[in-house]
């Protein structure tokens, strides 16, 4: 039946419904997650991106916690940022890791000191 066909005093009163909301700390640890680990993906930003990393933990931790509470929503997002942000520190982690063994090897910088002066040689 619709709202027109219905007698006046069959309608019954309704509580309005408010939608569930999702946490705005998990939507941000997903957003941090994803920037954090593109940012260590580059190399270049690995520094950012474990930064980013680190913050995307504890919007996720604390996206965690909030989704709990009844009416909030956003449990999924918040263990997505989560894992995302987990990576990106990982990630990062191993490359700063791996940058330092490299550059405290003496004779890997010689022999990429070296390379570079063959490149140099063949391009005059």
């Amino acid at each position: 039946m619709t709202a027109a066909s219905e007698p006046a005093g069959s309608r019954t009163h309704r509580a309005p419904t408010t939608a569930a909301k999702t946490s705005a700390a998990a939507t941000f640890a997903l957003v941090f997650g994803v920037a954090g680990l593109l940012s260590v993906l580059t190399a270049i930003l690995a520094w950012i991106g474990l930064v980013l990393g680190i913050i995307g933990i504890i919007l996720g931790i604390v996206g965690l916690k909030m989704a709990r509470r009844p009416g909030v929503t956003g449990r999924g997002v918040a263990i997505g940022g989560l894992v995302l942000s987990i990576l990106a520190v990982l990630i990062g982690l191993g490359l700063a890791a791996g940058i330092t063994t490299f550059v405290n090897n003496d004779s890997a910088v010689d022999r990429l000191q070296q390379q570079v002066d063959d490149l140099r040689d063949k391009l005059d």
